[in-house]
């Protein structure tokens, strides 16, 4: 069981990832947006972030380095529905796994078990 926080601004993707992950035997806390998100990560100990890419007042990727160090173990999955191309370089250039929207379930609960297996969370 993990500790988890999703960050979407879709009340859709957050609602359906927090039922699922909850139906998996996770705790799982939700942020509407960035700031909420960051606010969350900084008061809560998570293993792992699902966090959309694009969020209002502060983006996925100002949400992580904002966090810098204060982050200390917690993983992060990314989400977005990106151009074809701009999808392909973040996945390039960042060690943090991307995954385009819309995602099946089931690539998500495979993507989510290998990032907490690696990071050595039960």
């Amino acid at each position: 069981m993990a500790r988890i926080l999703v960050v979407d601004d879709s009340s859709i993707i957050r609602d359906l990832l927090t039922d699922f992950l909850g139906e998996l035997g996770h705790l799982v806390d939700s942020a509407v947006d960035g700031v909420e998100g960051l606010d969350k990560a900084r008061s809560g100990r998570y293993d792992l972030c699902i966090c959309d890419l694009h969020l209002p007042k502060k983006n996925g990727y100002q949400l992580l380095t904002e966090l810098g160090s204060s982050r200390s173990k917690m993983q992060f999955i990314f989400t977005d529905s990106l151009p074809d191309g701009l999808f392909e370089q973040i996945q390039k250039t960042t060690d943090f796994v991307c995954l385009r929207k819309p995602f099946d379930l089931m690539q998500m609960r495979e993507v989510i078990e290998t990032t907490l297996e690696k990071a050595h969370v039960q």
